[in-house]
C-alpha cells in the first residue's frame, strides 16, 4: 500500500473580531490575543505547532485588523513560510476558507486548516495517517470538552450519589481543526457556510471522517475572556506538573 504524503501545508482563519474577548480585540483581530503568562498571540503558538508538525507554508487569512495582523508577522521570527491573504467582503466561513486556499503553494497536495482561536498541541501527522487509512476527502478532530457547570449523579431511585465540578461532555464536537485532500477545496462554496454544505454530503457519501483527539490532549478555544484566563491557568497548573514530574 502506498503511504500518503505527511501535509506540509495549511491554512488559518484568524479573520474573526473576537467580540466577546473584548476589551482585548478593541485594537486586534481575535488571533493576536496573547496568552497570559506566555507573551505570545495564540496565532504564535499555532504556527509553531505546525512547524513542528511539519508544516512548511502557512496561509493565514486575515480580515478585522488585518494590518495588526500582517505587521506582527513581518516582525517575527516565524518557523515557517508565511503568506496571508484579506477577506474585503464577507465570504462565509466556507467562502472564506476557499479563498485562502486557492493561495496554498501546493495545490495538488493535501492540506492542514485550524481555525484562528485554537490552541492546542497534538501529533497532526497521526491525524493525517488516520486522514489517509480512511482515504477521506475531509477529517475533522473532535474534541470532548469539560462542561462549565457542575454535575449531579444520581441513581434510578433519585438519590444523589455525588456532585462533578466540570465533568466532560458526553458529546465530541468539531475542534476547528482539519485535514483536507486537495480535491476538497473545489468542493467548498465560494459563498457561504461549508458545515452546512460541503460536510454534510460528504457525511452522507462517508467521505467525511472524525479524529478523536487523544485523551489528555491539551485543547482550548479562546471565545471569552472567561477561556484566556482558564487557559492562562491551565497553562500554570501543566508547568507545575512538568516541574514536578506528573506530566
Amino acid at each position: 500500500m502506498t503511504v500518503a504524503p505527511q501535509p506540509t501545508q495549511a491554512v488559518v482563519l484568524a479573520g474573526g473580531q473576537g467580540s466577546r474577548l473584548r476589551p482585548y480585540t478593541d485594537d486586534r483581530p481575535k488571533a493576536m490575543v496573547e496568552i497570559p503568562g506566555t507573551g505570545v498571540p495564540i496565532i504564535g503558538h499555532q504556527l509553531s505547532w505546525l512547524a513542528a508538525e511539519g508544516v512548511t507554508d502557512a496561509v493565514i487569512s486575515c480580515g478585522h485588523l488585518a494590518e495588526v495582523l500582517q505587521e506582527w508577522l513581518e516582525k517575527a521570527d516565524l518557523p515557517l513560510r508565511v503568506s496571508t491573504v484579506v477577506e474585503t467582503e464577507p465570504l462565509g466561513r466556507g467562502g472564506g476558507l476557499k479563498y485562502a486556499a486557492t493561495a496554498l503553494p501546493r495545490p495538488e497536495e493535501a492540506w492542514y486548516a485550524t481555525n484562528g482561536d485554537i490552541w492546542t498541541s497534538f501529533s497532526l501527522r497521526d491525524m493525517a495517517a488516520f486522514h489517509a487509512e480512511r482515504d477521506a476527502t475531509a477529517t475533522l478532530a473532535l474534541a470532548r470538552p469539560r462542561i462549565p457547570w457542575g454535575v449531579v449523579e444520581t441513581d434510578e431511585f433519585g438519590h444523589v450519589l455525588d456532585f462533578i465540578e466540570a465533568p466532560p461532555s458526553p458529546y465530541l464536537v468539531n475542534a476547528g481543526i482539519y485535514v483536507f485532500a486537495p480535491e476538497f477545496t473545489a468542493l467548498l462554496p465560494d459563498r457561504g457556510d461549508h458545515e452546512r454544505t460541503t460536510f454534510p454530503r460528504l457525511a452522507r457519501a462517508r467521505r467525511l471522517a472524525g479524529f478523536d483527539l487523544p485523551q489528555g490532549t491539551f485543547w482550548r478555544a479562546i471565545d471569552t475572556v472567561k477561556d484566556l484566563r482558564e487557559a492562562a491557568r491551565e497553562l500554570d497548573a501543566r508547568e507545575l506538573d512538568a516541574r514536578e514530574g506528573r506530566g
